[in-house]
């Protein structure tokens, strides 16, 4: 939460106002904000997992209060690329409005509307490829080529009567992809001698030197691991990382094995990325996982979800003997994915589970499995030197990211008055080239539990830390409703502690002298008497077994 909310003053005519929903200070929830002129455009619409501080919650969404009295001056979504990050929240938001335009890519749209067709909504979609230029409103849009760690990612330049605006979406520099798409840097170039008003740039690997590895490093590594594990070999990544699985197929097929794919959305994916091209399955390679039990051990990859250590995920039930798939001694993991920051416990205790199964793990630490799909430092520096912008927004990615990527921009001579580190919520005002600090919205974490959405709030997370951390007790008291003399109990019930309920014998007595203390003082109100109850216990438990745990005290009359 921002330490000061200011309301923003109301927007002048031809001054485009820019707000990031979410994806700053962390790295997730991608989603920003451009009005002008009385019209939204919004550019994607992503998820934040959750962390360990969070338990039971499934996925966190940008905060769309801001827009729900505006849903009908949205002109469009533009979805940079198709990882979860940036267009997981799509659905929640078209049950807001369903016939928001939805703007993006081949491949991006196709993982999209695959995800809507499971919350029964039919988009509207336009599909756009690089150089390729659309006008939504007040908007002009313009599409060009960036590569990343899922193919047909692209930057979009947006265009107004404010000026230009250029956000990268998340990219990198790969000068020999696998894919042979190359970011457009002559593009880039020609902004910069357009004039590129504001540069709304990745940040996530900007506090890293250097230039990000190329992707097909990773193959000949995978090529190798493969080659040498005497039994099965489980390689777990991203369900959405085209790139990776289709090097897993071709070291699958040089080595001899064929592969199944594990995990609903791993399978859905493969299965768009094939069928548009984007996929070459060597014939003969993939077989259902429900026959890949009669393939010898020898002959068989697994190429799974579960590389962020999701308690759901394939590989982490695995590590915990909860799969059909079970690891031991000889098999081969492969984690070929970098770890997004807040997950790093859970993926070592995934590592330590399948170790202790006797599997040789691999992962970024000990093998070359993985490379990242952000720019490094050498390559944002690059993009400032071409494109020379007049004002910088580091977006996507936590606080020392932002920072990191800011001190990049002025150190190719961007002023520091012109280089802006926000939070979610910071109201920037773009107008003659100047971009100016509007106010900050009061934002907040959107919770998906289950069904419901946004109903649990951070103080029903923390009783439910309190409840995994430091257990639970309850009492149940029956008194006089015209003496307040206590009629049964209390009968004390404890969950989550090592000691017997006998334990808490000793404090009974304080609970009866408490409440009867509070009826001497012609305290009736049930309510009242609970809080008393809970004062008094909290107290003893605290002194006496060093705990705060969650009491829940019921007061009956009778």
């Amino acid at each position: 939460m921002p330490d000061e909310v200011i309301d923003p003053a109301p927007l002048d005519p031809g001054t485009l106002r820019v707000i990031p929903i979410g994806g700053l200070g962390e790295v997730g929830r991608n989603m920003t904000l451009f009005e002008i002129d009385g019209k939204l455009l919004i550019v994607d619409c992503g998820v934040l997992f959750p962390e360990e501080h969070q338990p039971g919650v499934d996925l966190i969404l940008p905060d769309f209060g801001f827009l729900r009295d505006r849903l009908d001056d949205v002109v469009a979504v533009v979805l940079t690329h198709g990882h979860e990050d940036h267009i997981g929240a799509v659905p929640y938001l078209l049950k807001l409005r369903a016939d928001i335009p939805l703007v993006g890519s081949q491949l991006t749209l196709a993982l999209v509307e695959a995800k809507l067709k499971e919350h029964r909504i039919q988009p509207y979609s336009l599909t756009v490829k690089e150089g390729q230029r659309e006008k939504l409103g007040p908007f002009d849009l313009e599409f060009i080529a960036v590569n990343h760690s899922i193919p047909d990612a692209l930057a979009v330049a947006i265009r107004t009567d404010a000026g230009l605006v250029l956000a990268t979406g998340d990219f990198k520099m790969d000068q020999l992809p696998l894919d042979g798409r190359l970011t457009d840097l002559r593009e880039f170039a020609r902004l910069g001698e357009e004039g590129v008003d504001l540069f709304m740039v990745d940040s996530t690997n900007a506090d890293v030197p250097g230039f990000t590895p190329l992707e097909r490093a990773i193959g000949p590594v995978l090529d190798e691991v493969i080659a040498r594990s005497p039994r099965r070999v489980i390689v777990a990544s991203f369900s959405s990382h085209v790139h990776r699985v289709q090097q897993v197929l071709h070291a699958a097929h040089q080595n001899g094995r064929r592969v199944a794919l594990l995990g609903r959305s791993m399978v859905r994916n493969m299965t768009i990325a094939a069928e548009l091209g984007y996929l070459d399955v060597p014939p003969g390679v993939l077989v259902d996982y429900k026959k890949a039990g009669d393939i010898p051990d020898d002959r068989i990859v697994y190429m799974s979800t579960g590389s962020q250590g999701e308690p759901m995920a394939v590989l982490s039930r695995m590590a915990n003997r909860d799969h059909q798939i079970e690891v031991g001694e000889g098999d081969t993991v492969i984690l070929a994915s970098s770890l997004i920051p807040g997950n790093e416990n859970a993926v070592y205790r995934v590592i330590d589970g399948l170790t202790k199964l006797g599997a040789n793990v691999v992962h970024k630490g000990n093998a070359k499995v993985h490379v990242s799909g952000h720019a490094a430092a050498g390559e944002l520096l690059y993009c400032y030197n071409i494109l020379q912008p007049r004002n910088v927004v580091p977006i996507h990615g936590e606080y020392r990211h932002l920072v990191a990527n800011a001190r990049l921009a002025q150190d190719t001579g961007i002023p520091a008055e012109r280089t802006f580190i926000g939070e979610n919520g910071t109201v920037l005002d773009l107008r003659d080239g100047k971009v100016t600090v509007a106010g900050q919205l009061d934002l907040g974490f959107v919770y998906v539990d289950g069904s419901t959405v946004g109903e649990i709030t951070d103080a029903d997370l923390k009783d439910r830390r309190i409840l995994s951390e430091e257990g639970f007790i309850s009492v149940i008291i029956v008194v006089d409703a015209n003496t307040g003399k206590v009629i049964v109990g209390p009968e004390i019930h404890a969950r989550g502690f090592a000691e017997d309920d006998a334990v808490f014998e000793d404090v009974k007595p304080k609970i009866v002298a408490a409440l009867a203390d509070a009826a001497h003082h012609g305290v009736r109100d049930p309510r009242a008497l609970q809080q008393t109850v809970r004062r008094t216990l909290g107290s003893w438990v605290n002194r006496r077994l060093r705990r705060r745990p969650m009491l829940v005290p019921l007061v009956i009359e009778a």
